[in-house]
């Protein structure tokens, strides 16, 4: 699913164990593990999210607020 201004989407996750997403693949084929996507996501490469910094003050991807619920980065569908 390609946007108009051609940047790739995230279209599934891989999570571990604990429900944390590990890797992400891409509108293009491509999978990036979570930190070749954050890099992206901060190049403006990946649209729809955003990198920001959270408590602990590490940096995470999240999906830009939009107040649909079915794109949230945790409702993605997996692949393996």
């Amino acid at each position: 699913m390609a946007n108009s201004d051609n940047r790739e989407t995230f279209v599934a996750v891989q999570k571990n164990g604990d429900g944390d997403i590990t890797s992400f693949q891409t509108s293009g084929g491509r999978v990036l593990d979570y930190q070749q996507a954050l890099q992206e996501v901060k190049n403006g490469t990946i649209a729809g999210v955003n990198a920001f910094k959270g408590r602990d003050g590490e940096m995470y991807i999240r999906g830009d607020a939009d107040g649909d619920p079915t794109n949230n980065l945790d409702n993605l569908p997996t692949f393996s």
